[in-house]
């Protein structure tokens, strides 16, 4: 079991609060740490829920973690207008980044948008890149990107807008293949599994930025039981009888403690860790 922390912010989206449930189920954490404006539905014993205001958020507010999530994001129909779409899109992410920065945080995981770009025609992808801009020019120890399509799942709100488009990807699913494949939608569970393969095991390059079709393959390493005879799993000889001459030589030993096989040394040990990917349904 490991011993790691995580926070989440934009747990209660749909990709939030699916990657909040995975993150209580994963055995290498034993804390989550949510901060949004309300309760999250989900309740689990590694859970602690922060309700704060982001536009009053401080350093205070955000503790020691391994990881940061942020998963914020809106759209300016529920927003009701661009500045207040950009205002949790762009300003929020951005500001809590920077806290976390001076945390201490080594590694912040984001999701922004397939098209993201600054100099896009389109608004929203414009909005995304800026976000991508700003927070690699923050200067985060490690900060991971992460684009994906058109997301589907359960929501709590109705999107007539993405309820239609995904109709649509799924309908021409099969049409979209080879530099289009980056295009078919994605189940927001997996971007949640996702994103955790990448903070266990993902690329530890200051900035790296994964894709959509990359995110539908990515899944945990498979483990491989030892195979371990019977004779090393039973140790026959710890059971053997003492003979006399053992006993008395025991009686007359003396003792040796070697000090240097007792000697702590803290190594870190970077190695790259390839990722088994899931086949394409």
């Amino acid at each position: 079991m490991g011993m790691r922390a995580a926070i989440v912010v934009g747990a209660t989206g749909l990709t939030g609060t699916s990657l909040v449930e995975q993150l209580c189920e994963n055995d290498e954490y034993v804390s989550v740490t949510v901060i949004a404006r309300r309760k999250p539905a989900f309740t689990h014993p590694k859970l602690e829920v922060k309700i704060r205001n982001l536009d009053t958020l401080e350093e205070k507010d955000i503790e020691f973690a391994h990881e940061l999530y942020c998963c914020l994001g809106t759209t300016i129909k529920k927003a009701g207008s661009r500045e207040a779409f950009e205002k949790v899109d762009f300003e929020y992410p951005l500001a809590i980044a920077s806290l976390a920065k001076k945390r201490g945080i080594p590694h912040m995981l984001v999701i922004t948008a397939m098209g993201a770009n600054e100099n896009s025609p389109i608004y929203y992808n414009r909005v995304k890149g800026k976000l991508e801009h700003d927070l690699m020019e923050l200067g985060l120890q490690r900060l991971s990107i992460i684009r994906p399509s058109l997301l589907i799942g359960e929501r709590e709100e109705f999107r007539l807008g993405e309820k239609a488009g995904e109709k649509v990807l799924k309908l021409v699913k099969p049409l979209l293949v080879g530099p289009l494949k980056r295009s078919r939608a994605i189940e927001a569970s997996q971007v949640a599994k996702a994103m955790i393969v990448i903070a266990l095991y993902g690329n530890k390059q200051p900035v790296t930025i994964y894709q959509s079709q990359e995110l539908a393959k990515l899944d945990f390493p498979e483990t491989q039981d030892e195979d371990v005879s019977r004779e090393k799993l039973f140790n026959w000889d710890k059971h053997k009888l003492p003979s006399s001459s053992d006993e008395g030589d025991k009686v007359n030993q003396e003792v040796v403690i070697n000090r240097d096989k007792y000697k702590i040394e803290e190594t870190v040990v970077d190695k790259e860790v390839k990722f088994q990917h899931r086949r394409d349904r």
